[in-house]
């Protein structure tokens, strides 16, 4: 017995009339009723009283066509959201995360998503570039956003946006009356950095940037900006941050951008994918930010 064998019944038994039920199906009058007797063959039972005055289900009937529709319910509900999943309209994408997403371009991309496709469910993966360039390899995660094209990696790259480098001051700091800061007044500061994340690379510019000997190893953190903005607040050093982190506000701390030459000091941010990803959610995040950057190539080069 087919689906269709219970659409049949199930519509016969609404119009009462086989003939008013073959034109609602667009077949034979003749087609339905063979249909409707092998049924009935099958179940060894009696579906339907036929008649000069229609066609009525028996007692048997109605106990098969309530569970036929209930079949048909259910089939039509996993067909819905078998067709979602195939198109990436449902599901679970799991995406790496590099730096902080509290405003900026990461947090409106992830927002535009969730407008877009609000039955996936999107998973967040902290961590450096190790670590998520490993978990693409290991395919736990689908998409990987963080700064700089890596060399070593020969897959699927797209560049994005640029985030500024931001100095996070303690309030009563004297660089709080600049309205930016230079790297090479940096360089004699105590800087709290996270040990995940951009913080290796925000070490390596304060390095190679300062040109300045009086430059000390930044204080290391294993924990999350919104801890190292409480240490800063507390006045236990200045942090460096990308300004997707600058959504986060604590009373004592002081945001300015980090400039070189009088420019801000930007680092670009790229999204990494392995070609045979089979998650069907990770193409429509990546096709939106194709959308969000038109100007910029769809696929760039690695590097």
């Amino acid at each position: 017995m087919e689906l269709r064998d219970l659409k049949w019944a199930v519509v016969a038994s609404e119009h009462r009339s086989l003939r008013q039920a073959a034109q609602a199906l667009n077949i034979r009058q003749s087609t339905l009723s063979r249909r409707l007797r092998f049924i009935e063959d099958r179940l060894g039972a009696e579906l339907f009283l036929r008649s000069n005055g229609g066609t009525h289900p028996t007692v048997a009937g109605l106990e098969f066509l309530d569970a036929a529709r209930r079949i048909l319910e259910d089939a039509s509900t996993a067909f819905r959201k078998l067709k979602a999943r195939s198109r990436g309209k449902t599901g679970q994408l799991t995406i790496g995360v590099y730096a902080s997403l509290t405003t900026g371009n990461m947090y409106a991309t992830l927002a535009e998503h969730h407008r877009r496709y609000p039955e996936v469910d999107v998973h967040i993966v902290d961590g450096g570039h190790d670590r998520l360039f490993g978990a693409l390899m290991a395919k736990s995660i689908d998409i990987a956003i963080m700064t700089r094209s890596s060399p070593n990696w020969d897959d699927r790259c797209l560049l994005l946006w640029s985030e500024r480098v931001v100095a996070a001051i303690p309030d009563g700091h004297l660089l709080c009356q600049r309205t930016a800061v230079e790297w090479p007044e940096l360089a004699g500061e105590r800087i709290l950095l996270t040990s995940q994340g951009p913080g290796p690379e925000l070490e390596h510019l304060l390095m190679a940037k300062s040109r300045s000997i009086s430059y000390r190893h930044a204080l290391y953190q294993e924990a999350g900006v919104d801890r190292l903005l409480s240490l800063v607040s507390a006045g236990h050093g200045i942090s460096l941050v990308l300004e997707g982190a600058t959504g986060l506000r604590y009373e004592g701390v002081t945001y300015r951008e980090v400039h070189e030459n009088g420019e801000p000091t930007r680092l670009p941010f790229f999204a990494y994918w392995q070609r045979e990803c089979s998650n069907p959610a990770a193409p429509p995040f990546l096709e939106m930010l194709r959308e969000r950057y038109p100007d910029l190539s769809a696929d760039p080069a690695p590097g």
